[in-house]
């Protein structure tokens, strides 16, 4: 059997990939917010090492028609690193129909278009890029790395070498101080990406993180449903992203939306008064989870 370093985290849409770990942690791993790999070390994993991990998912499986490349920054790999992996998917599961990838906005803006677009045409599909907020404010206040305007050139780097884009943002992320700020700014950054696919997480606190810490000793304000559902309200009505898949069905979600933008915006939004109203109930904390 494959044998994982630690937790090992994927995109929903990812569960019945196949999981192989190209590289070990995150190579950022300082935002405020996350705990997904704070007890590893990032490193990128030896061609050997990961060729032996296809090569026994060989053995386990007749058809793999998906594989995620982990960890949380794949992407960070050189150019000719993730080349011969991905040639070496095409060797080994010619039947693979899609390889995606988590995308830090850094391991995307340090290659070359054209390394991007090298890396698409041998087969890598889809990246998976973290937002997590539009406003350089709370970009800086969660130590993000990166400005708005990197991490949206970052996107459409992703989409110019013909790969889709799927985008992550965090609803509650500036708390009640910044979100107006927050909810706009993110609907800006978003519509200039227009990318495939946008997902809307909601901020829980589950293990121990800097931002965590703040909360509980009073200096960060955890927003309830009401201001979260007010909030989203107001991206959803800032956005103009004609074609995005918007889907906010998340665990972490107070109330669940989903649709394609811009033709569904408005059945979204109304959803959210109707549970500003009570009409729809929010969903209780005891079954919200990352």
């Amino acid at each position: 059997m494959i044998e994982y370093e630690g937790r090992v985290f994927r995109p929903p849409s990812e569960a019945y990939s196949l999981i192989v770990q190209v590289t070990i942690g995150c190579s950022h791993n300082k935002c405020t917010f996350c705990d997904m790999y704070k007890e590893k070390q990032f490193r990128v994993r030896k061609l050997e090492e990961v060729k032996r991990d296809f090569d026994e998912a060989r053995r386990m499986y007749r058809r793999v028609d998906r594989i995620f490349l982990a960890d949380g920054d794949a992407l960070m790999c050189r150019p000719e690193h993730m080349a011969e992996i991905l040639r070496y998917i095409r060797q080994v599961f010619p039947e693979c129909e899609r390889v995606t990838s988590y995308g830090s906005p850094a391991s995307i803006l340090v290659k070359k278009q054209e390394d991007l677009n090298m890396l698409h045409e041998l087969g890598l599909e889809m990246i998976y890029l973290g937002l997590e907020s539009g406003s350089d404010e709370v970009l800086r206040r969660v130590n993000k790395g990166e400005t708005a305007d990197e991490i949206v050139h970052a996107g459409l780097m992703v989409k110019e070498a013909g790969m889709k884009l799927s985008v992550t943002c965090i609803a509650g992320l500036g708390s009640l101080e910044l979100s107006e700020e927050h909810a706009v700014k993110t609907a800006e950054a978003l519509s200039r990406m227009k990318p495939e696919y946008i997902g809307l997480l909601t901020l829980l606190f589950e293990l121990p993180t800097p931002l965590m810490r703040d909360w509980q000793e009073g200096r960060f304000y955890l927003m309830n449903p009401i201001e979260i559902a007010h909030e989203t309200l107001i991206l959803l009505e800032h956005i103009d992203s004609e074609g995005s898949i918007f889907r906010a069905n998340h665990a972490s979600n107070y109330v669940n939306l989903a649709g394609t933008l811009n033709r569904d915006r408005e059945a979204m939004c109304q959803r959210l008064r109707q549970a500003l109203e009570g009409k729809i109930q929010f969903r209780n904390e005891a079954f919200r989870a990352r």
